[in-house]
């Protein structure tokens, strides 16, 4: 793809300005919502929101709201100029990538809270993370106003929040679910696989190779959770050294626990390196 001149806004004002024009336009707006440093994984959102929209509009903004006290909001990697680069390569319109005190000018008297789909998985141990991504989705929903939004199916519980902001708050678009992006040897790409040691990188592909066997398993008709769940566990323990975090079994979008497994659903797991926590799931519908 020949890469185009990107526009970059900073300002709410101009913004709207902006998508106000395209929208009398008629013209149809992808969305892709980032925190920055660009990698493949956002790249396949951007290729996907190109291919479907007349406009793509990409944000870059590092979130406060969903950062726990214990979380170092200073340290999130930052790299504007990559990620411009990026954009324009990936036939990007327009970047938003607006500051801190543009989104929040004043201490928020509304905000968003999620009541479902976060005690389970990553949620249950980051208390009050996805209400920060809810209430800047919305934010950024109702400045952008697209007509479709795009995520990646590697944050599934994410995904699954946004879902229910989305059905619950009857925002007027549609959210896109994109596959995840592996390497060749299966592994699930993400910017945490450069601190895994060279033995660990060796191992990692053993976490999506035993998310495939709980899904034969299912196939060949097991529907006891608990099975698949020992199963993966017991894949994990033997061909890598990680330490496993949680391997769960859920209904999907829902993310409620089962006792049989029927309709659609989500294995997911996280299994912590000694430099690396890495996630990855696979997620089956009912057809």
């Amino acid at each position: 793809m020949k890469a185009i001149a990107t526009k970059v806004i900073t300002t709410i004002v101009e913004l709207q300005e902006v998508i106000k024009a395209e929208k009398s336009a008629q013209k149809t707006i992808g969305f892709v919502p980032t925190m920055g440093y660009l990698h493949e994984g956002h790249v396949a959102l951007l290729t996907n929101a190109r291919q479907e929209n007349d406009i793509v509009v990409l944000s870059v903004f590092v979130n406060p709201l969903q950062f726990g006290p214990k979380e170092d909001l200073s340290s999130y990697p930052r790299d504007f100029d990559h990620d411009q680069k990026v954009a324009e390569e990936a036939g990007v319109d327009i970047i938003f990538y607006p500051s801190v005190t543009e989104m929040y000018p004043n201490e928020l008297s509304v905000t968003v809270q999620v009541n479902k789909r976060t005690d389970v998985l990553c949620g249950s141990s980051r208390p009050g993370h996805f209400d920060g991504v809810a209430t800047v989705l919305t934010k950024l929903f109702h400045l952008i106003q697209p007509d479709h939004a795009y995520f990646g199916k590697k944050d599934a519980q994410q995904l699954a929040v946004i879902d229910g902001l989305v059905k619950d708050f009857n925002f007027p678009l549609q959210v896109v679910p994109v596959d995840t992006v592996r390497e060749q040897d299966g592994l699930a790409k993400s910017s945490r696989n450069v601190y895994l040691s060279t033995e660990e990188r060796d191992q990692a592909p053993a976490l999506y190779h035993s998310l495939k066997m709980g899904v034969d398993m299912i196939e060949a008709g097991e529907e006891d959770p608990e099975k698949i769940i020992s199963s993966i566990k017991n894949k994990i323990q033997t061909e890598t050294s990680g330490i496993i975090d949680y391997v769960s079994v859920l209904t999907y979008p829902g993310l409620e626990k089962v006792d049989q497994i029927t309709g659609s659903y989500i294995i997911a797991l996280a299994v912590k390196f000694k430099k690396a926590r890495l996630i990855d799931n696979v997620i089956l519908t009912e057809e």
